[in-house]
């Protein structure tokens, strides 16, 4: 039988080029297995052969992810691969991004088969879970042979042409698509014996999962406000010039914090706005529009709040991923209360 021809993408921290100070490495490709490259041909058997490897820094594709994109599409069709396999990215945003973005044009423009695989909280799930196949792993490196084995194994039957089954038994991430299956029984009765189940406390698999929301309870209010320590936080993407950390526009994976000093106020020319859902020109207008520190100020010289606290956070809300927002909020809230913050003042756009 002939092996299954694999292409594997990796980003330049896995190909041991280097990590953040790497992370603007173009576009290249090597012949052959590179890194985890080689232990995912191990997993692969006999059966299939890692052909190549294409790298790419997570700096350079998330600057100019079309232009990038394109790039690393050619050299992948040069190797004419059978399947691509992308990552394991984990829990890393930016390469699960890239990782995801390969996989969807690799499908769709070169009409081959492609397979990723990340933890289910990162970033890039909620954006291309419905068009990917994507593997779940834990949320770091720790779990790569794991990942690298469920990887070949879906791989191999993908590679071979073969049609994937459902996700709860295939062991990928669920795609929001619903199949037409036969089952023993009516709708009515499979419902009722579901229903009996659950008065029984006994276990059954719901046929239609329903989406779970956090309920926050509000704070208890501020018992004396002259003197609480008050945070500024924003989604709306205030940077200083040059956005020297690379927030993104869309779809953020990472928060920042700013000093703010002494400043009484923000003044125009000092930030620019990276945020793609917004027209930024009232922004620029005056940031403090944007995260008012005039007025808090204002409140702080009168008396009304105790003091303000000497730096804000920021990230960019743009098509925010519910689960990605969730996990800033965690950490943005663990950091504001190891300095001691009583309250917040959260702008959004």
């Amino acid at each position: 039988m002939t092996k299954v021809r694999v292409v594997h993408y990796l980003n330049q921290f896995f190909a041991g080029i280097g990590g953040e100070d790497k992370a603007g490495t173009p576009p290249s490709a090597r012949p052959g297995p590179v890194g985890p490259g080689v232990a995912l041909e191990q997993a692969l058997g006999g059966a299939a052969e890692v052909v190549g490897t294409v790298v790419c820094g997570d700096g350079r594709f998330a600057d100019d992810m079309d232009e990038t994109a394109g790039a690393l599409l050619t050299l992948i069709e040069r190797f004419a691969p059978d399947v691509v396999i992308a990552g394991p990215a984990f829990s890393s945003g930016r390469y699960g991004l890239a990782c995801a973005r390969v996989c969807h044009d690799v499908a769709t423009m070169l009409g081959r088969s492609a397979i990723t695989a990340m933890h289910p909280e990162n970033a890039a799930v909620e954006s291309y879970r419905r068009d990917v196949v994507i593997v779940p792993t834990a949320p770091s490196a720790l779990g790569m042979n794991d990942a690298l084995r469920a990887l070949a194994r879906l791989a191999l039957k993908l590679g071979r042409g073969g049609a994937l089954g459902p996700a709860a038994d295939e062991g990928y991430l669920p795609r929001g698509r619903r199949l037409n299956v036969r089952a023993e029984g009516s709708a009515s009765s499979r419902a009722l014996d579901m229903l009996l189940a659950r008065l029984r406390h006994a276990p059954f698999v719901s046929e239609v999962p329903l989406p779970r929301y956090d309920r926050v309870p509000p704070p208890p209010p501020i018992a004396e406000a002259a003197r609480m320590r008050l945070a500024l936080v924003t989604e709306s993407g205030l940077v200083p010039p040059g956005n020297p950390d690379r927030l993104e526009w869309v779809r953020a994976s990472k928060w920042l914090k700013y000093p703010i000093g002494a400043r009484r106020h923000l003044a125009v020319g000092d930030y620019e706005v990276a945020h793609g859902g917004y027209d930024a020109g009232f922004a620029l207008e005056d940031p403090n529009r944007l995260l008012p520190l005039d007025a808090v100020r204002e409140l702080e010289r009168r008396g009304e709040i105790g003091a303000v606290l000497d730096d804000y956070y920021v990230t960019c809300g743009n098509h925010g991923i519910l689960s990605q927002m969730a996990m800033h909020a965690r950490e943005i809230a663990a950091d504001l209360r190891a300095r001691k913050v009583d309250a917040v003042l959260l702008v959004a756009t």
